[in-house]
């Protein structure tokens, strides 16, 4: 059954416009809630995490309100990381978990997450049953059964204890000064805190919300604040965070920044040094640069590329049975901690190699030369189809020739965001540039 609701990361789009609407949410968490409950008897929990944006109240309390009316008791962490939702949905024995918020997106975007009994996020094929009893309408419980809600204090302390337990005994980051950007998100008192108790001289940026910052002009998809914050104050390493903190960007001691492709390419090797990186392989989607794939085949270890989205990268993995792979814009999976992608503690990883190695960042965050790649968005309109234009094809099929045998094209619309992504690699940059400009043009042609 195909998904109309449900993106690459759960539901998406601008607060209070179909679908990111009070309404729906309403009845979505009567669905949500109505799939849950029927998998088993007895009490049924869901725990409910948000970023900082202003809409997400709404959204909390919509979602509070159509679960509840299921026989759902509602267990609210407040501002939390998504990977804590992931974390704390099973360690409560909660049947779901629900994490509101819009990543990387701007303020004015909100987005509904959700999470399995087991941490992980949700399958397609349940999604799709969700949408089918969204469709069907609700089924409210008996009034003696409606669901209660409550907060819980204490949940971002619990995930913090987590993260910090993911570094080995006694390691400390004592006389490492760490400029630290939270987005004005979801780990804006958690990063802070967890390095500072690590031992770490902690430079914050992005730790004032006021629930229409969140990722404005900071975080990990504009890290030029923290770069500069970086070389102002004679830091050892930056780390930029997204508004949900399930992604990572670091920043080494002289502002350069490195992708989530450097900072897997460094935990990969070395895992596998250690005998730690299951069955040799990395998992990353189709977007990581052809770079990572020639060094991880020099270090004899192998490359798995799946579909752009972190949970597909989490699906490969269980199914498989690696431990180790994410995604070239920052997410860092490591199932052998946490059931998503995890800023902070990939974050961690990359400390503590560098106090393991005593190596400056920026002879970790750079281990391999990245083919050049051009990527470009296109934001189009909602309800077009831009890429089934004749001459948006045309343009498509002209650079795939090009590009044979010197480079690969990835186009796709994306799963979270109106836009259309044109991606290109090659070694031949004016060809890199012609053919994604082409393509772009077309593209903003029909949009």
């Amino acid at each position: 059954m195909s998904r109309k609701l449900f993106g690459t990361d759960g539901v998406r789009g601008t607060a209070n416009a179909f679908p990111m609407t009070a309404e729906m949410a309403l009845m979505l968490g009567a669905a949500v809630g109505r799939h849950f409950r029927r998998e088993h008897a007895g009490v049924h929990r869901v725990v409910i995490g948000k970023d900082t944006r202003l809409s997400g109240y709404m959204f909390e309390n919509a979602l509070t309100a159509g679960l509840t009316s299921t026989g759902m008791n509602v267990l609210l962490l407040g501002p939390v990381p998504t990977p804590a939702v992931g974390l704390l949905t099973p360690s409560m024995r909660a049947d779901l978990g629900i994490m509101i918020s819009a990543s990387h997106n701007p303020a004015a975007d909100n987005g509904i997450k959700f999470f399995g009994p087991d941490g992980f996020k949700l399958s397609d094929a349940v999604e799709s049953e969700i949408e089918a009893l969204l469709e069907e309408g609700p089924r409210p419980a008996q009034p003696d059964n409606i669901g209660r809600a409550r907060r819980i204090d204490d949940g971002r302390f619990r995930y913090q204890e987590r993260v910090k337990s993911t570094l080995p005994s006694g390691l400390r980051l004592d006389g490492m000064k760490v400029v630290v950007d939270c987005a004005n998100g979801a780990a804006y008192r958690t990063a802070p805190e967890v390095l500072w108790e690590l031992g770490a001289e902690v430079i914050p940026l992005g730790t004032t919300p006021d629930g229409l910052n969140i990722n404005k002009g900071c975080g990990s998809t504009q890290p030029r604040a923290a770069a500069e914050a970086v070389v102002a104050h004679g830091a050892d390493v930056g780390i930029c965070l997204d508004g949900d903190a399930d992604r990572i960007i670091m920043i080494d001691e002289t502002g350069q920044i490195a992708d989530g492709d450097q900072i897997m390419a460094l935990m990969a090797a070395r895992w596998a040094e250690e005998d730690r990186l299951k069955g040799g392989t990395l998992v990353a989607t189709v977007m990581s640069n052809l770079g990572l794939e020639h060094f991880l085949q020099g270090k004899g270890l192998h490359l798995e590329r799946t579909s752009v989205g972190d949970r597909y990268v989490v699906e490969s993995m269980r199914k498989n049975g690696f431990n180790l792979g994410g995604e070239q814009s920052g997410h860092i999976v490591m199932t052998d901690y946490a059931t998503t992608g995890d800023g902070l503690m990939a974050g961690l990883q990359f400390l503590a190699e560098m106090v393991r190695s005593g190596k400056r960042a920026s002879e970790l965050a750079n281990c391999f030369e990245p083919v050049p790649q051009l990527l470009k968005n296109v934001r189009f309109t909602a309800g077009q189809t831009p890429l089934e234009a004749s001459p948006v094809k045309s343009a498509i099929a002209e650079a795939e020739a090009q590009l044979q045998g010197k480079g690969r094209l990835l186009i796709r619309k994306s799963g979270t965001e109106p836009l259309i992504r044109v991606m290109a690699e090659c070694d031949d940059p004016a060809l890199l540039e012609q053919v994604v400009d082409g393509i772009v043009a077309e593209v903003q042609a029909v949009a």
